[in-house]
């Protein structure tokens, strides 16, 4: 393939990305995506959902292993819910905290075709140094 053909399929797979990325139908906007990736850049925030998915907890709970006030962790807990990634109840002076795994299916979905992709990065690869190893034993055998 020439290189002009190369630079042909990086752009289609470009346009194709934006375009799975932009399309109104698609189940996850970018816009969701980067208010999940955003909420989960923050480690305190990753700590938080790792509690929330053995069950729902009250906002003191949450709070009591991070050395931060309330106030504080309450603010986590606002940019978890605008997220999507969490939903908080009231159930008389409970307030409970619930994680919400729809925007976290749709990241994984999202980061699988990349994995997809590097496997079979990695497979063409392999098979490449496979044909150079192949080459290499018929040179050396006929040097002997």
């Amino acid at each position: 393939m020439t290189f002009v053909g190369l630079l042909d399929k990086s752009y289609a797979r470009v346009y194709l990305t934006i375009e799975l990325n932009t399309e109104t139908n698609h189940p996850m906007s970018p816009d969701r995506l980067s208010a999940t990736f955003s909420a989960l850049a923050d480690p305190t925030r990753r700590a938080i959902l790792a509690r929330l998915a053995s069950g729902e907890v009250s906002v003191t709970e949450l709070a009591e292993p991070f050395d931060m006030s309330l106030p504080a962790v309450t603010k986590h807990l606002k940019v978890l819910e605008r997220a999507g990634l969490i939903s908080r109840g009231r159930e008389a002076q409970w307030r409970p905290c619930r994680i919400e795994a729809a925007p976290l299916r749709d990241v994984a979905d999202w980061v699988e075709h990349y994995r997809r992709f590097w496997e079979q990065s990695l497979d063409r690869l392999d098979d490449y140094l496979k044909q150079l190893q192949a080459k290499e034993k018929k040179r050396g055998r006929k040097k002997k």
